[in-house]
């Protein structure tokens, strides 16, 4: 085992509660396995893991009150994202004042309900549910009451937190400015400013949960304590980071599946990596936006598109769309054929380090690759008249499922499955080395 320096982020202000602090403790790090002892932390301070430079475990600088108070005003502002003008578009006298609502009913109408889904999933429903649940888990932890339902609140909170993409809707619009400036005056209202603001918030109120202190918190509450002495007839559960009886299979603390490693990662990873792979065909094949005016009809396929913006002088949005676009689904599809490979029948082609950067990088930019698709929808809610007419094409959908399946392979990746090829296979070559 090996001890590990901890780390101050001095900048924060705190507000010094000795309740606050995390008692010096083992764990199993989550990224590669390897057993660390963790010495006692105070408000502000995080540990990494000193072979794989994971971050374990972290204490916020304001444990009680930064979480509820960056919650409260991300909630505001999203009262405010949701009922104001978000932009106004006017081209040839004709006048479209959108609002966030006003978008996903469009697509409702036009009878592309799977957009409208998959927009107000990840820009309205996923972040409102995820603060109302951090309110609650924090009401409990100020509280110190055992409110009903806590585990799968908690469960639930930080599992939503891959899943919020306000900030990708937000960079998309910008996308989108590009090409709508060019042939109509647009003006944004209040709620775009506003989502700036919420997406910030949202980042900030994601980061500043440690689920590890949450846990062992609720835990105190109801009169237990969650630290246990590692040992190999213990499990250290890959979700709260708190050492189990093996004989559990529900984790005593956080109430997850028990377990050494996640059961079939590597089946279920490249089950959701193969289906991503086949429908990433016809997402390329097939028109992704067909573009009318009374003159002309514009069909485009994702490339087709980005060479046409490209050519008439959009350089940078052709960029932001290739490399959101083409280039990480298929980085990402590739990226994950490796480490699959990688942790199943062969040795890794990378040191364990540097597969776990890959990993993590992979995991990390999957969800921007949505900016095509909110690119469209805005574009689609912009010209909706007979002068001129945007609507989603086939592809549009299995687009949009390709990157939802790659997250979703990434996220059912065991990470310390390469860490332990790894150890096997420097086995094998010093038994043969002797």
């Amino acid at each position: 085992m090996k001890s590990l320096p901890t780390y101050t982020r001095w900048w924060r202000f705190k507000r010094f509660r000795p309740d606050a602090e995390l008692p010096a403790h083992t764990v199993d790090c989550p990224d590669c396995g390897k057993r660390t002892d963790i010495p006692r932390l105070v408000q502000g301070q995080e540990a990494h893991c000193p072979t794989c430079n994971h971050e374990i475990v972290e204490v916020e600088g304001n444990p009680y009150l930064a979480p509820p108070a960056f919650t409260a005003t991300a909630l505001i502002l999203m009262v405010f994202v949701y009922s104001m003008m978000f932009v106004r578009v006017e081209m040839v006298g004709v006048v479209s004042i959108l609002s966030l609502p006003s978008m996903m009913k469009m697509l409702i109408v036009q009878d592309f309900g799977f957009l409208a889904e998959v927009m107000f999933a990840l820009t309205f429903g996923t972040p409102v549910l995820f603060l109302l649940l951090c309110l609650y888990v924090y009401t409990a932890l100020l509280t110190e009451r055992a409110l009903p339902a806590l585990f799968w609140a908690t469960r639930v909170l930080v599992r939503l937190r891959h899943w919020i993409m306000v900030d990708v809707f937000f960079i998309a619009t910008l996308v989108a400015y590009i090409k709508l400036s060019a042939v109509a005056a647009v003006e944004f209202g209040p709620a775009f400013y506003l989502m700036l603001g919420l997406a910030v918030m949202l980042v900030r109120t994601s980061v500043s949960i440690p689920q590890h202190w949450v846990y062992y918190k609720i835990q105190r509450i109801l009169g237990y304590n969650a630290i246990q002495t590692a040992s190999p007839q213990r499990i250290c559960c890959s979700r709260c980071l708190y050492f189990r009886d093996a004989a559990e299979e529900i984790c005593g603390v956080c109430g997850a599946d028990l377990y050494r490693r996640r059961p079939h990662s590597l089946r279920v990873s490249l089950a959701f990596l193969l289906a991503a792979a086949v429908l990433y065909v016809p997402a390329n094949l097939l028109p992704i936006m067909i573009s009318s005016n009374p003159t002309a009809v514009e069909i485009n396929t994702i490339f087709n598109g980005i060479v046409y913006m490209w050519n008439d002088g959009d350089k940078l949005i052709a960029v932001i769309i290739f490399c959101a676009s083409i280039l990480i689904p298929m980085l990402k599809i590739v990226s994950m054929t490796v480490l699959i490979l990688s942790a199943s029948i062969c040795r890794p082609l990378f040191a364990a380090p540097k597969m776990a950067v890959l990993y993590r990088l992979t995991e990390a930019v999957g969800r921007w690759s949505m900016i095509d698709i909110f690119v469209i929808i805005i574009l689609m809610s912009a010209f909706h008249t007979n002068i001129a007419r945007v609507v989603p094409g086939e592809a549009a959908l299995y687009f949009c499922l390709v990157v939802l399946l790659t997250m979703l392979s990434a996220y059912y990746f065991d990470p310390r499955l390469i860490w332990d090829r790894i150890s096997v296979s420097d086995g094998l070559e010093n038994n043969e080395q002797r």
